[in-house]
């Protein structure tokens, strides 16, 4: 009996779950249940003890560094203008005394000048500063007034404009060169002269300004059925600069047919209230262009009153960046060719010769060697035809000489006085060495037959030719070598290029002088201080000669 109710209880002890002997605070879990124990039932957390009170007596309390903007910021524009502002006077550098100014009458009688530094009057000042020729890294504010180098290139200019007047021809040319070397400084002393002789004067003082897409714009179809893109406001600020610089000479010219415009404008009015009316108003501004333009390029009729027309100066600085692709868009979305933009354009037909000036006058541009954008078809030209140019120089030394040999019974009579004092930079040295080695073949001839014959000698350097494998841009390649389409028969003949090399040590010690003389160069100067600063500057080069002499301290 005992033995049977002692297995009934330990059958009994077996048939009680297992969790019935834990204690009753455990947590209870199904069989069928993953979470976690802790789900149920989260441990507290445990309490935060108060925060210690703060010290007594004094301590230091530094308070935020919070910058507040006192000042307001700058106005639309100001900052450029401070860029680009000109500083023409340095009250602090020594008045040279003797210093004569480039006028009217010396214009005519420069070449006496070669080699010394004339001073801009105040009236030329006026005009350049409203054609924004000065550039604020020209160093005008070193000294006490604005002055400029008479140096070969430029009687060059002077005496090209003298034969203008008096022929009404066009003279095209291209100012290439190193940078510093003064083709920005050339190009506004051929604008004073211009200005000085009684030229009408427009100025394209940056092309880049024009082509990066800071300006508005807007299509306009052309009688041809092509669409062509006008820049109003941009338009509108080289008119007020033409006005303003032309002052007195537009206000005796008036319109000789009345314009197409928008709006009336008298019939007798002159050029100058024509142009501030677009000057004024963007919206006239590309018409009153057009109709300004026609005037100006209009034959001269001195028997009428207001009728005259006076020989045209035109120059753009700047010219790589009307060669290529502009940062504009198209209607469709593409890049714009710069030549698409009509005032562009305009400058591209004069520079090309497809627009005549039938009162004569100039047209000059001048590449740009800092910050330059490289446009490969307009580098292959420039090169191509200043050695076409050179050419032409070459032969025209020669042809001289030529001239002399019907008269000459004995090669030892030609005069070669020409060859002996030719000026270093006056050629690439390719060309000076030709003619070295002409001039010794001239002097051991036996013969006038054999002199004939070594002054047969033309075109000593090869042209080359576009890579045909290679795109070339068909625009540049036409304004820079025109077809001869306009004139049958002739030789194509590319626009003149020139490039200007340093000075020659003459014109290195008259700048120089000048130097000291304003109090900015201050040691004496010799022979010795020239060659040697003359050599340091490569060969001249008058941006770095103005580097080495003025600016830098030793």
């Amino acid at each position: 009996m005992s033995s049977s109710t002692l297995c009934l209880r330990c059958l009994k002890r077996s048939l009680v779950p297992l969790e019935s002997s834990l204690p009753s605070t455990a947590v209870q879990r199904a069989t069928f249940s993953t979470s976690s124990s802790l789900a149920v039932n989260p441990p507290k957390k445990k309490a935060v003890g108060a925060k210690p009170t703060a010290r007594s007596g004094k301590s230091l309390k530094l308070a935020k560094n919070t910058r507040t903007a006192t000042a307001r910021p700058p106005a639309p524009g100001e900052r450029k203008a401070l860029r680009k502002r000109v500083v023409l006077s340095n009250t602090n550098a020594l008045e040279v005394h003797g210093l004569k100014d480039l006028s009217k009458e010396s214009v005519s009688k420069l070449r006496e000048h070669e080699g010394r530094v004339l001073g801009l009057s105040n009236d030329s000042v006026d005009a350049l500063r409203a054609l924004e020729a000065f550039k604020p890294n020209q160093g005008w504010s070193l000294f006490r007034r604005p002055a400029t180098l008479v140096r070969k290139e430029t009687v060059e200019l002077a005496e090209m404009m003298s034969n203008v007047k008096e022929t009404q021809k066009v003279d095209r040319r291209v100012l290439a060169g190193e940078k510093g070397s003064g083709k920005s400084v050339l190009q506004l002393q051929a604008m004073t002269m211009a200005y000085l002789q009684g030229w009408i004067v427009m100025h394209f003082p940056e092309a880049k300004e024009m082509t990066i897409a800071h300006e508005a714009y807007q299509p306009v179809k052309l009688e041809d059925g092509s669409t062509g893109y006008i820049q109003p406001q941009y338009t509108a600020h080289l008119l007020s600069n033409f006005a303003k610089a032309n002052h007195g000479l537009l206000n005796n010219l008036r319109l000789s047919k009345e314009p197409k415009l928008p709006v009336p404008v008298q019939s007798n009015i002159t050029l100058l209230r024509f142009a501030e009316l677009g000057a004024t108003d963007a919206e006239l501004a590309w018409p009153v262009w057009q109709a300004l333009w026609a005037e100006l390029l209009a034959p001269s009729q001195p028997s009428k009153e207001g009728l005259h027309r006076p020989p045209i100066f035109v120059s753009l600085d700047g010219l790589e960046y009307i060669m290529r692709d502009s940062a504009y868009l198209s209607a469709e979305a593409h890049p714009m060719h710069s030549h698409d933009l009509l005032l562009a354009r305009d400058f591209v037909k004069l520079l090309s010769g497809s627009t005549s000036l039938p009162n004569g006058g100039s047209v000059l541009a001048a590449s740009s060697a800092s910050n330059r954008p490289s446009v490969p078809t307009l580098d292959f030209f420039l090169n191509r035809n200043h050695l076409e140019t050179c050419n032409k120089s070459y032969n025209a030394i020669v042809d001289r000489l030529a001239q002399q040999i019907p008269k000459l019974k004995n090669p030892a009579e030609l005069d070669l006085t020409e060859l002996d004092n030719l000026p270093p930079n006056s050629l690439p040295q390719y060309f000076l060495s030709r003619l070295d080695t002409l001039k010794s073949r001239v002097r051991d001839s036996k013969d006038v037959a054999q002199l004939s014959r070594l002054l047969k000698d033309r075109n000593p350097a090869a042209l080359q030719e576009w890579n045909p494998y290679l795109p070339i841009d068909s625009r540049v390649a036409e304004t820079m070598k025109p077809s001869d389409s306009r004139d049958k028969g002739a030789a194509v003949v590319g626009t003149p290029v020139q490039k200007l090399a340093g000075l020659s040590k003459t014109e290195a010690r008259g700048i120089m002088e000048y130097y000291a003389q304003s109090g900015m160069l201050r040691q004496t100067v010799t022979e010795g201080l020239v060659s040697e600063r003359w050599s340091l500057s490569g060969e001249g080069v008058v941006g770095e000669l103005e580097k080495g002499s003025v600016r830098a301290r030793f």
